[in-house]
Formats: structure tokens, sequence, C-alpha cells
């Protein structure tokens, strides 16, 4: 029994240093810039925050935009009935009825 606490015991250790050093440097870290002080953003960041917020939203109304006409087109083609689907269908398969009869 005593034979197998050594290298146990050594793993151990290991596993708790690899695991609490980097909490340890978290909290000094944290204790040395202070509880709640986050670095303060200068003004020519705050002004670049605002130019992508204002390109956010001008994005998130020409999607809005781009939405409304998806929907406005599938309503048209719903309300157009069931007739133009096969119309298309025997558009495509005209063309390659004068295949067939070339190859014979």
């Amino acid at each position: 029994m005593k034979q197998i606490i050594i290298p146990v015991a050594f793993f151990a250790m290991v596993t708790l240093i690899t695991a609490g050093r980097p909490l340890i440097r978290a909290w000094a870290r944290r204790i040395e810039l202070g509880s709640g002080q986050r670095p303060a953003l200068d003004g020519e960041a705050d002004a670049r925050l605002e130019r992508m917020e204002a390109a956010i939203e001008t994005m998130a109304v020409e999607i809005e935009r781009i939405a409304e006409g998806q929907r406005f087109t599938t309503k048209l083609l719903s309300e157009r009935g069931g007739a133009a689907p096969q119309d298309a269908l025997a558009a495509r398969r005209a063309p390659i009825a004068p295949l067939e009869e070339s190859r014979r």
C-alpha cells in the first residue's frame, strides 16, 4: 500500500499545480486591477462603436426589406395557382423530345 501512495500523491500534486496556477494568476490579476474597474474606452473607440451600431441598424433595415420582398413574391406565386408549375415542367420536357428522335 505504501508503494502506491507516492505515485498517487505525485500525480495529484501535478494536477493541482496544473489546474491551480491559472486560477491563482487570474485571481491575482483581478486583485491587481481592482475589483470592478475596467479600462475606460477613449473617444475614438466610442466613435467607432457608434459607427458600427449605425451600420448594423442599417443592415437590419435592408435585410427586413429583402425579407418583405421575398414574402410578397411568395404570396404572388401562391395566388397564381397550380397551373404555372405544370407549364414550367412541360417547357422543360419539350427540348428533350427532339434529341431522342435524332438518336433513333
